[in-house]
């Protein structure tokens, strides 16, 4: 069994060093690595994600990330992201991470994300340029995702990313802003490629649990949500995901 720790949305601002550290000292007794859903920082500064780095440095279990669309608002996401790997966080944004937990293997692909919303009420790209910029934001990442996790051969493969993949972690939200905070494209890529768990942020007023068409668990980890400074999910590597596996 792999204990996966996660949480997302902190939003930690110059004014929050040292909130989350004393509850993260023992989060090596509850899990084996520590997975941060993005909206780390406030307003993406360079100075809130020094703050980021303090908290989660050092910790007894590896840290791996993903930002945010508050982490990119400054527009500095390559400073932030530099202040988090000089703290030995490492930090995704369509590449892979890989962790051995007692023999077995755990593989994190990250992106942050994007909109475009769900099955059935979605943006297509057609029309204005804009609304094809768009939507072919979400497509290229929804492809970065699905190609770090088909490159990933480990005994658990779990997706990470700010924005969701599905609808259900969603309830809670004003539905006029689904599109907004998700997309199809994403939940389609962590079905086609055998993962086991996908974890996500960004909706504070969702619920904490769903799943993909495909019956792959969906967690929103946001900390409005969880209500904690991490939670924890197990996953078990000798059970087959529930994804279906669709070959290249």
């Amino acid at each position: 069994m792999i204990r996966v720790a996660a949480v997302g949305d902190v939003h930690l601002g110059e004014d929050a060093r040292g909130r989350l550290r004393p509850a993260l000292e023992n989060v090596g007794e509850h899990a084996d690595v520590l997975l941060l859903a993005g909206d780390l920082t406030r307003h993406g500064t360079v100075a809130e994600a020094r703050v980021v780095a303090d908290e989660f440095t050092g910790l007894p279990v590896p840290v791996i990330a993903v930002l945010g669309n508050h982490d990119y608002h400054d527009d500095k996401p390559a400073e932030v992201t530099r202040v988090l790997a000089d703290a030995g966080v490492t930090v995704l944004e369509g590449d892979t991470a890989r962790v051995e937990v007692d023999g077995r293997t755990l593989g994190v692909a990250g992106v942050k994300g994007f909109g475009g919303g769900f099955a059935g009420k979605c943006g297509s790209a057609f029309g204005e340029p804009e609304m094809k910029a768009f939507i072919c934001h979400t497509m290229g990442i929804a492809e970065q995702l699905e190609s770090a996790l088909r490159g990933l051969d480990t005994d658990v493969k779990v997706a990470l990313t700010h924005y969701a993949p599905v609808p259900d972690t969603l309830r809670g939200e004003p539905p006029e802003i689904y599109p907004f905070l998700g997309s199809y494209l994403l939940g389609e890529a962590i079905d086609a490629t055998g993962t086991h768990l996908a974890v996500h942020g960004h909706a504070h007023f969702g619920v904490e649990q769903g799943m993909t068409p495909g019956g792959v668990r969906v967690r929103n980890v946001a900390q409005p949500i969880i209500r904690s400074a991490f939670t924890v999910y197990c996953v078990e590597p000798s059970v087959e995901p529930a994804g279906v596996e669709v070959s290249a």
